[in-house]
């Protein structure tokens, strides 16, 4: 029978396209080309976030400043809508990671070997490596490196420039000379605040630039730029 699970023809599969490489370098040059796809919708997905954060910042710092009238808490709105988006984004990376070591599984140890054989593999065991994240898929980084990476590389800008222009706001309109009490909320003292946003903004810079083991596979390094492409 056809759905007999010890059909021999079923059963190995997987073996016969591995004892000929034409149909696994078929095999594996599709899974590329779908795993690329899979990182580019995620990687999208990053820029949404990123530019609707960057939308809501213009829109709320241009409605604070409009009037003198409008309450410097607005500005604190936008910066928790900044973290909200920011715990998005994060989550949306872990995702995005998964595909992107894939690929980068791919191109160390197919591609690379394949242009310089001298080289040898990154990783012996890849194939298996991969085979395993095909059966029990799993996220690379946890939520803490996520966080952080999303920090470094547009968030810290985005929550200084709110946090900058909370503070203008709050010293630049003071109807006469400006104190810590300028900041208080309704019945929540101007000191509270400041306390709490002193607080928020050592989190942040914690999470920024506190050394972290990296768990997600290698990006971008450093070394000469251009150095590759230098003629002799």
């Amino acid at each position: 029978m056809s759905g007999d699970q010890n059909d021999p023809d079923e059963a190995h599969v997987g073996k016969a396209i591995d004892d000929d490489p034409s149909y696994l370098s078929a095999i594996l040059g599709h899974a590329y080309r779908g795993e690329l796809d899979r990182e580019t919708t995620w990687r999208s997905r990053l820029d949404q976030t990123t530019t609707w954060t960057v939308t809501v910042m213009a829109a709320i710092l241009t409605w604070a400043f409009s009037s003198p009238d409008n309450p410097h808490y607005i500005v604190l709105v936008g910066v928790t809508v900044a973290t909200v988006f920011l715990l998005i984004e994060a989550r949306r990376y872990r995702d995005y990671d998964v595909y992107r070591s894939r690929i980068r599984l791919f191109q160390q140890n197919l591609f690379a070997p394949a242009l310089d054989p001298d080289r040898g593999l990154e990783h012996q065991d890849w194939r298996a490596e991969l085979s395993e994240d095909y059966r029990r898929p799993t996220v690379k980084i946890s939520l803490r490196e996520a966080i952080a990476n999303r920090l470094k590389r547009i968030y810290a800008a985005l929550l200084g420039v709110l946090l900058f222009a909370w503070v203008f706001r709050v010293t630049a309109f003071a109807p006469t000379r400006a104190s810590i009490d300028d900041a208080e909320i309704g019945t929540v003292p101007g000191s509270v605040v400041v306390v709490i946003v002193a607080a928020y903004v050592l989190v942040v810079v914690a999470l920024t630039v506190w050394p972290l083991e990296r768990e997600a596979k290698e990006e971008f390094r450093e070394g000469e730029h251009g150095e590759w492409k230098d003629s002799e």
